[in-house]
């Protein structure tokens, strides 16, 4: 089945993080000082910014930023360039940092934890957007299933290691259950569509796009989302070595974020029509996928905390075995540099 291609993709992963990091708690845990960045201007002339991207709507403003120009634009600007390459999942994304082959990922908030506790330098440095209903548990529209409690026993397809795990847990936790109480089968995001509408599982736990295109059409309806009990949080990470050695580019980089968002709030028709062909998704779908999101690349204390509960779930959970410093893990610098620009 194409879910074994997936999991020894994912165990490819964490065994390159392994090797590249090692795997010692103390290098997870201990936190390192750093001084504040006092220089915003200047120039970094001949820097290249690797770009390992994801296709999916909960980063959009990434893409807007991208296709309107606004990265190769700040990039130029201090005569640093991007490239850019697509993968089609967070695990594939921190593969290919542990390989040495992308200085920045996006991803949601689980598998970057992941990665970190894995012994990956990676530092997260700021927000991409957060949205409890653009995660989901659905079912078949003709399923009986009625409630989260009905999922006692029945097949639940969901990728392990990203963050549709933890609102399973969270969900299932409300109602006495663990995620030992339902028959856990690891896919992808497409391959969940697949197993969905031909009734091979009896529910899946998806993320945006896949809500919205599997709900307009009739095929599944909504369970359950994140609505009072999950953040959603999409963050930002940088190679900790590689941000120190360029910290105007991580700010140019932000910049070209923040005037997405901007772009976003302000037209958000025009931000539908630039991405749509991006996700595979019609304009109409789009637009209704950018207002179950919240696009900033701001970190406040609460999304803070709720990247840190993702943390403690996860140890608690066994998928992390080493504990991660959020302290360590989150590098406000950069947004504190622009916020005194």
């Amino acid at each position: 089945m194409k879910w074994k291609t997936y999991l020894i993709g994912l165990a490819v992963a964490v065994a390159a993080m392994g090797m590249l990091g090692g795997c010692g708690s103390s290098s997870n845990t201990a936190s390192h000082e750093k001084a504040p960045i006092t220089t915003t201007e200047g120039t970094d002339e001949g820097a290249v910014l690797r770009i390992a991207a994801q296709p999916y709507p909960l980063y959009t403003t990434v893409y807007v930023a991208h296709n309107l120009g606004y990265i190769d634009e700040e990039l130029q600007k201090i005569g640093a360039k991007e490239t850019w390459t697509e993968f089609k999942s967070g695990p594939l994304v921190n593969e290919a940092v542990a390989a040495g082959e992308a200085d920045l990922g996006f991803m949601a908030d689980l598998p970057a934890i992941i990665a970190k506790s894995q012994g990956h330098d990676i530092s997260v440095v700021s927000n991409i957007a957060y949205g409890e209903k653009a995660l989901a548990v659905l079912v078949p529209t003709d399923s009986s299933i009625q409630s989260v409690a009905d999922l006692k026993g029945k097949k639940v397809a969901y990728a392990k290691g990203s963050y549709a795990q933890h609102l399973l847990a969270l969900l299932l936790e409300k109602q006495g259950f663990t995620l030992d109480d339902v028959q856990t089968v690891n896919l992808n995001a497409a391959e969940q569509v697949t197993a969905l509408t031909t009734h091979e599982v009896d529910a899946i736990v998806i993320w945006e796009q896949y809500i919205t295109k599997l709900t307009s059409t009739g095929q599944a309806k909504v369970l359950a989302d994140g609505t009072g009990i999950k953040r959603g949080n999409m963050i930002n990470y940088f190679v900790t070595d590689y941000a120190d050695k360029h910290p105007l580019v991580v700010l140019a980089y932000l910049r070209a974020l923040n005037r997405a968002n901007e772009f976003i709030k302000q037209h958000p028709d025009q931000a539908a029509e630039a991405t749509y062909k991006n996700f595979n998704v019609s304009k109409e779908e789009m637009a209704k996928i950018l207002k179950n999101l919240t696009f900033t690349t701001a970190l406040t204390e609460e999304d803070v905390q709720a990247i840190t509960d993702v943390k403690d779930f996860s140890k608690k959970a066994g998928i992390i075995q080493d504990d991660v410093n959020i302290n360590d893990f989150i590098d406000q610098r950069y947004l504190d540099a622009l916020q005194k620009k």
